[in-house]
């Protein structure tokens, strides 16, 4: 039988099997009822949403920029650097750009008179803000390189730290999308703090504010928090986690967002694997919270958490 027959015999049994004429009609009407129900306005024939093909797009053009020799293109040769990162970042900022739009679009959604000039006019601005920033992505993104390689004794060169290592990839991504945070762009910067997630098993909300010098050796399962504050060279090592205690509700029972209930870990801190540190507290400087240790309290600077030592705590 040949292929054609095949496929002929496949799409008619599809259709007539399970009844896809049905189903998309039931679609039709799902999104149609959500969308009235949610009050959602979009532009006839128009995608309302950021979307991730196009943000890996940037998220990719934007690594090759940063770090052309090592996160570029395979043929790529020193002299030609400066023409390959220029291109990158046209390719990057443009398709930023139509991506921002969106978003900004979202917050406007119910206006049917919002000015689409002035709209597009802001997403320029905010996309030239947000270029200017990427020389001191560069800076800390380096400082970040460095640290993982004196602080991995398997490190072979800071090249491999940065083709290799996921809490690597992690922070580079997460220094991107924090500066789109702060940008006032929420869901494109959790948009991509979420493929990094996919791609290395590290969670790092992109509203954490992260010093220089940071490295997460290893790093499967480790979790960062929206409203954490890390000062500079902290390591952290695998699934730690840097979480809420406990959540605010509203009068109506609604949770609270945007308010502070994640640690503030500061300079020189060193946090071993399995640690959990919830809540609105204070790690102090130069501490060194052991493994699988579950911290609810401030700690002191120079302070050493361990199992034994909370174990004590408890029965005192």
């Amino acid at each position: 039988m040949a292929m054609s027959d095949l496929q002929n015999i496949s799409q008619r049994s599809a259709g007539e099997s399970f009844h896809i004429d049905t189903i998309v009609r039931k679609l039709h009407e799902a999104r149609r009822t959500w969308r009235t129900s949610t009050q959602r306005v979009q532009e006839a024939g128009a995608r309302e949403f950021p979307a991730r093909a196009a943000l890996e797009i940037v998220l990719n053009h934007l690594s090759g920029a940063l770090f052309p020799m090592r996160l570029g293109p395979p043929d790529l040769r020193q002299e030609s650097e400066d023409i390959y990162v220029a291109h990158a970042l046209d390719v990057a900022l443009n398709a930023l750009l139509g991506q921002v739009y969106l978003e900004l679009s979202l917050s406007t959604r119910k206006d049917r008179e919002a000015d689409f000039s002035r709209r597009h006019q802001h997403a320029r601005e905010l996309v030239g803000l947000f270029a200017q920033k990427l020389p001191e992505i560069r800076r800390l993104v380096d400082t970040d390189v460095l640290a993982a390689y004196r602080g991995d004794p398997a490190a072979g060169s800071v090249d491999e730290v940065l083709l290799c290592y996921p809490g690597v990839r992690a922070v580079l991504v997460h220094r991107i999308a924090h500066e789109l945070y702060q940008l006032g762009l929420p869901l494109i910067s959790r948009m991509l703090a979420e493929l990094s997630h996919e791609q290395t098993g590290i969670d790092i909300h992109p509203g954490a504010r992260i010093g220089e010098s940071f490295f997460i050796d290893h790093g499967t399962g480790v979790v960062i928090g929206e409203t954490t504050v890390i000062g500079s060279r902290v390591r952290l090592y695998q699934a730690v986690t840097l979480g809420a205690k406990r959540f605010k509700a509203g009068a109506g029972g609604e949770l609270v967002k945007g308010e502070p209930r994640h640690p503030r870990v500061e300079d020189d801190v060193v946090i071993y694997a399995g640690a959990t540190v919830l809540g609105l507290i204070t790690i102090g400087r130069g501490a060194v919270i052991g493994g699988n240790v579950w911290v609810t309290q401030d700690v002191p600077a120079g302070a050493h958490v361990t199992q034994a030592h909370v174990q004590q705590a408890t029965k005192s």
